[in-house]
């Protein structure tokens, strides 16, 4: 048997005659005869009472049409799905990201996706950079978005997005709130507010600061940005922070101001090796699409 034969067989059950059955198939009443004849011998029992060339379903035809009509159903759903998941439109999408740009970036991201996709369901992970990298090696995630700090692992696809440079974080009325760009050694005897020791972008501002020759004070570490920023507008110290910090803060109490000497990474999708999915380019191209705002913003460069 195949769908042509079930959906001759359903057209003649629903309607009640070939004839009716052929004009809701829009094809010739002998075609119809011709598929429910092959239906009835491939399903090897009698589906059809035969008297003066008029058919009528027998007992068991009409039992069997419930079966065959349920198995029409699910291929119609099958239909469906492979259009919308050819069309983007039905799938889902598992994101692992550094807390920074769940607080962010992917806000606007996920905002416009669901948007166009409105069926395909996303599921987000906030998770510092280890974890990360950890869900997308262990495919607990499709996409990784964090920095990169020169990260090279041969099982894994990085694929940059933009570069950031680090800003200098202060209160509005700070001492140096007036100063186009800071120089790090402007900074001596400043108290600071910083990422938890471990961290990778904690570990690359601290090796600049090496490099200065001087120790900073550390008035207060925290694992998130977030939390940084916020205690940064409470006057408890100064940050040497990722940029996207800037679209945390209010600016009426907080300036940002570029560093030198610079201290710049790239922020990157992380994926395991394959291919992607038709959703998945869908989504970094959403991804890639929001850049002119965050360079406009002062995020990226």
């Amino acid at each position: 048997m195949n769908l042509r034969e079930l959906e001759s067989f359903n057209a003649f059950m629903t309607y009640g005659s070939v004839t009716k059955a052929a004009q809701a198939m829009n094809i010739s009443q002998p075609m119809v005869s011709r598929l429910l004849n092959s239906f009835e011998k491939s399903v090897g029992f009698a589906l059809f009472n035969r008297k003066r060339n008029q058919l009528s379903p027998t007992t068991e035809a009409l039992q069997f049409h419930t079966t065959v009509l349920r198995s029409l159903n699910s291929l119609r759903e099958i239909e469906t799905q492979a259009r919308a998941i050819a069309n983007e439109q039905l799938g889902s999408i598992r994101i692992a990201a550094q807390p920074i740009y769940v607080d962010t970036y992917l806000l606007d991201v996920v905002a416009k996706f669901k948007r166009a996709h409105p069926n395909v369901s996303v599921s987000i992970a906030d998770t510092g950079l280890e974890g990360m990298l950890d869900m997308v090696t262990t495919r607990q995630c499709d996409l990784g978005i964090g920095i990169t700090l020169d990260l090279q692992d041969p099982n894994m696809e990085v694929m940059p997005l933009a570069q950031c440079r680090a800003v200098c974080l202060m209160p509005c009325n700070h001492r140096l709130a007036g100063f186009e760009t800071i120089d790090i050694d402007l900074l001596r005897g400043e108290s600071f507010v910083e990422l938890s020791i471990g961290s990778p972008l904690r570990t690359k501002i601290d090796y600049i600061f090496q490099i200065a020759g001087w120790p900073r004070k550390i008035a207060v570490e925290a694992r998130t940005i977030r939390t940084i920023s916020r205690l940064v507008e409470r006057n408890v110290g100064i940050a040497v922070i990722d940029p996207f910090a800037t679209l945390l803060v209010d600016e009426e109490k907080v300036v940002a101001r570029p560093l030198t000497p610079a201290i710049e990474w790239d922020v990157a999708v992380f994926r395991s090796l394959g291919e992607l999915s038709a959703v998945e380019r869908s989504f970094l191209s959403f991804l890639r699409a929001e850049l002119p705002d965050l360079r406009k913003a002062g995020c990226v460069l």
